[in-house]
């Protein structure tokens, strides 16, 4: 591949793995298996060109995905991760999570925090609409 040719802001496996928070190896058998399209550098190793992988991702968020795994909701955002702590209040509850690199804060009302059992090291998903950071079970 000449540089006349070469696709522009290109990401090796592993790159655009951390970009869509997944593992190198579920990239590699996306790849492998035709969901996001790969070429050879001169070096011999994949890569995903940038606007294949912004397309690619745009198809992971799509809320029919969310639909599909029996989760329907308006919000586009979501963030799974674990519950790394909560602090109880007599109102409201501070609920935080890490969705991978990122740590989301949500106040909740205590009463929710309590009927979910929100403790540190439960599965959950930040779900972000507008200003406003739900909290659901995964």
């Amino acid at each position: 591949m000449g540089q006349s040719d070469a696709p522009v802001n290109p990401y090796r496996i592993g790159e655009a793995a951390a970009m869509l928070g997944v593992s190198a190896d579920t990239m590699r058998r996306w790849v492998d298996a035709g969901r996001v399209a790969a070429v050879r550098d001169e070096h011999g190793h994949r890569i995903i060109p940038g606007a294949r992988l912004a397309a690619f991702a745009r198809e992971l968020a799509r809320p029919e995905n969310a639909e599909a795994e029996g989760r329907p909701s308006s919000a586009r955002n979501r963030f799974p991760g674990i519950v790394t702590g909560v602090v109880l209040g007599d109102v409201a509850a501070q609920v935080e999570i890490q969705a991978g690199p990122f740590r989301v804060v949500s106040l909740i009302s205590r009463e929710s925090a309590e009927e979910l059992k929100l403790v540190a090291g439960t599965p959950a998903t930040a779900v972000i609409k507008s200003t406003n950071v739900m909290v659901e079970l995964r």
